[in-house]
């Protein structure tokens, strides 16, 4: 048999990896990249007096194999969020730098599908480093509430996210489909990231709303 071939088993380990590879899961994660977060002002609190405003980002993912059986990365994604609480006497600033961990694993499937799995993170996973702008945010134990109301958030917003039909799709590798396809064209559908971010500013609004006395809290005097 010639050195150019090998046995089916072998053609199949080499086609998954080759198929399922760091860069494409990363192409695949970073139609996401840009996409921006804009929320506010909320009214929150007795009167609605205390006034949130949340705008930011979502980052470039980073990630790597991390498993061969099974196939499985370790993906990193990061987003901005800059927060301002409007206090009425004043305007406390806070800037949050927030790592999202996911793991992805490739299941290969009995009708010749690839399907990734993601693991999403619990809130204690969710990375949240919030700096305080200003000697009086520096000071109040706000900067806590907000880190813990983030961590919250991002994890609770992500397994949303995850069980959504349109993203269960796109985590299923139809192979012999694409086959039959590339018979009579080339080319991936381009990933439609609106669809994918869309309700991200009204996931957070919702959020900030439901737990408003953590932002609220001995604000309503000076």
């Amino acid at each position: 048999m010639s050195d150019d071939y090998v046995d089916y088993a072998a053609w199949g380990v080499a086609f998954f990896r080759s198929a399922v590879s760091a860069e494409r899961v990363l192409a695949g994660i970073n139609v996401l990249a840009g996409q921006p977060i804009d929320v506010g002002p909320l009214g929150v609190g007795p009167g609605r007096v205390v006034k949130i405003r949340a705008t930011g980002a979502i980052g470039q993912a980073v990630g790597a194999r991390v498993g061969e059986d099974p196939v499985s990365f370790r993906i990193e994604l990061p987003v901005t969020l800059e927060f301002a609480i409007d206090l009425g006497v004043d305007t406390q600033r806070f800037v949050a730098d927030i790592d999202v961990p996911l793991v992805l694993t490739a299941r290969a499937r009995r009708d010749l599908a690839i399907v990734l799995d993601v693991t999403p993170p619990n809130a204690q996973q969710v990375v949240v480093r919030v700096q305080a702008q200003g000697v009086r945010a520096s000071i109040t134990k706000r900067a806590a509430n907000v880190e813990g109301e983030l961590q919250r958030f991002v994890a609770s917003y992500v397994a949303r996210e995850l069980d959504k039909p349109y993203v269960v799709a796109a985590r299923t590798i139809d192979v012999s489909g694409a086959i039959d396809k590339a018979i009579t064209t080339l080319g991936p559908r381009a990933p439609q990231a609106e669809e994918m971010t869309s309700d991200l500013p009204t996931a957070l609004e919702a959020e900030i709303r439901e737990h408003e006395t953590l932002f609220t809290d001995d604000t309503l005097t000076p």
